[in-house]
């Protein structure tokens, strides 16, 4: 083969590589946490926190079907459910710190199970992370162990084999009031 004929398939695969890679970042959705929750289901800034499921009349489990198989990428903050040492291999993404375990659970329509595709190293609880992947909505029951105990929680999406990346902040992230006996986890956030 020609050198000039290699140089030409190399462009031409170098050419199609690029686009595959950029239809791909095309199709991925970013959303945000109001994305996952009925458009008539209020914020958690407006219904006072901390929101939870039971102050709600569908307790929070309607979901967004739309986002059904869709890849999306969302940032929160990424809670430990499957541990070993540093190397998370399943965690809830919630949207503020303190959710599920220093205050009540917000509802499973603000609560994503995530599994990594690789292990993803965590040097923290409620460490702030991007997920990417394929949102599948489904009411799923996880056992977070916690402090005083175990505690079930309920997510209403789950992202399977999903790319993690550490994030500087979380966009739309609730920052709690300062006479919240949880304020001081406003700290953690940058």
């Amino acid at each position: 083969m020609s050198h000039r004929l290699k140089s030409t398939m190399a462009l031409a695969t170098a050419l199609l590589v690029s686009v595959a890679a950029a239809d791909a970042s095309a199709e991925t959705a970013h959303i945000f946490w109001k994305d996952l929750r009925p458009a008539t289901q209020a914020a958690a800034e407006n219904a006072g926190l901390p929101m939870i499921a039971a102050r709600m009349p569908d307790h929070g489990e309607t979901l967004s079907v739309d986002l059904r198989d869709k890849t999306i990428q969302l940032a929160g903050y990424a809670l430990p459910v499957d541990r070993d040492g540093d190397l998370v291999y399943q965690f809830l993404l919630v949207p503020w710190t303190g959710a599920c375990s220093h205050m009540p659970t917000p509802p499973p329509n603000q609560i994503v199970l995530v599994t990594p595709a690789h292990p993803y190293k965590m040097s923290e609880a409620y460490q702030p992370v991007a997920v990417t992947g394929t949102l599948t909505p489904g009411m799923e029951k996880s056992q977070l162990f916690i402090l005083d105990g175990v505690s079930v929680i309920q997510s209403g999406y789950m992202v399977r084999k999903a790319d993690v990346v550490s994030v500087d902040n979380v966009p739309d992230t609730i920052t709690l009031p300062v006479n919240s006996p949880w304020s001081f986890l406003n700290k953690k956030k940058n």
